[in-house]
């Protein structure tokens, strides 16, 4: 029988837990699932000194191995994320032991993966230069300014860029580990071990994260910020970069700038996420048909509005109010 396929996840202090258990339990059930005559996953925490970590919930995690034991084959290296709270700020965590160790390692592993703020990690060790990426929506837009050789997209649950993956925040991680497993032994057993976890089996990576364009809070007296609550007033208004900028005053290559800044979209993006998120409300909360969804939204057309779901969700406007209703 082939080897175990090797899951090798890094925590630190003060990672979230879930980043870490979650993959960790979707890969044994799937183990556990395709039985012991078919190779499963072997899965390793792996921590700075391979001692045990306290974890953002007060958590104690018992580590398998250090950084500097990971020898060998390493099909996939996921490491985890944490924030630090400070006031109304939210600062992702970024432990340059970790970094460091990734720089060399990540090249040397088939596949390579972050769970929410982790992604910031792997950015600031320069393994997302020149790809799309994606992090929790509380620190993309951070991301997205610390890193602008990093193409960020706040929206997905996951991304996948060649061998390596990112996705949102915390449970998101379970939804990239399931797609994994897709990958790596086929959709029968990823959906089998999604109906043993008694997880949502079709939460795709273009799954919009939950409320994206309007989940943040709004800074008072900031120009963008309230720019942005006026937008999510007024969908079926002409929202082009050119008028949003004339609405500031500003021209629509500093407004775009500082948008992109600010929000971690461009303003086109920033706008189809709100009017997809007014949408789904109505998909889920109304019977209106779907070109009253379309029209109130600010979408338009039915057709326009297909295009954005299949794009942005990977699914059509039906199927979805079926899905979510």
């Amino acid at each position: 029988m082939p080897a175990p396929h090797r899951v090798v996840i890094v925590a630190f202090p003060g990672a979230e837990l879930l980043d870490v258990t979650g993959p960790a339990e979707v890969f044994s059930v799937a183990t556990r699932v395709a039985g012991p005559d078919h190779p499963g996953y072997l899965v390793q925490i792996a921590t700075a000194d391979g001692g045990p970590v306290v974890t953002s919930s007060g958590v104690r995690l018992v580590a398998d191995l250090s950084l500097d034991e990971v020898h060998g084959r390493v099909d996939t290296l996921l490491v985890a994320g944490a924030v630090d709270l400070v006031g109304d700020d939210v600062r992702p965590v970024i432990d340059s032991e970790v970094t460091r160790w990734l720089r060399d390692a990540a090249p040397r592993a088939r596949r390579t993966g972050s769970i929410c703020a982790g992604a910031h990690l792997l950015a600031a060790a320069g393994l997302l230069d020149g790809r799309s990426a994606t992090t929790h929506w509380l620190t993309a837009a951070r991301l997205a300014a610390d890193h602008p050789s990093v193409t960020v997209d706040p929206d997905p649950i996951f991304i996948r860029s060649g061998g390596v993956w990112t996705c949102a925040g915390v449970t998101s991680g379970m939804d990239m580990a399931l797609a994994m497993v897709a990958e790596d032994r086929g959709q029968a057993l990823a959906l089998a071990t999604a109906r043993m976890m008694v997880m949502y089996v079709k939460r795709s990576g273009g799954q919009s994260q939950f409320s994206v364009p309007l989940s943040a809070p709004a800074t008072p007296g900031d120009r963008i910020d309230d720019l942005r609550v006026w937008i999510a007033d007024h969908l079926t208004d002409d929202l082009t970069a050119e008028a949003l900028s004339a609405r500031l005053h500003l021209s629509v290559r500093h407004f775009s700038r500082l948008f992109r800044v600010r929000t971690g979209a461009t303003p086109a993006a920033y706008v189809e996420s709100a009017r997809l998120e007014a949408a789904r409300r109505l998909l889920e909360e109304t019977d209106r048909s779907l070109p009253e969804v379309a029209t109130a939204s600010g979408l338009g057309s039915v057709e326009t509005l297909h295009r954005s779901f299949q794009r942005r969700l990977g699914t059509t406007p039906a199927e979805y109010r079926r899905r979510f209703r």
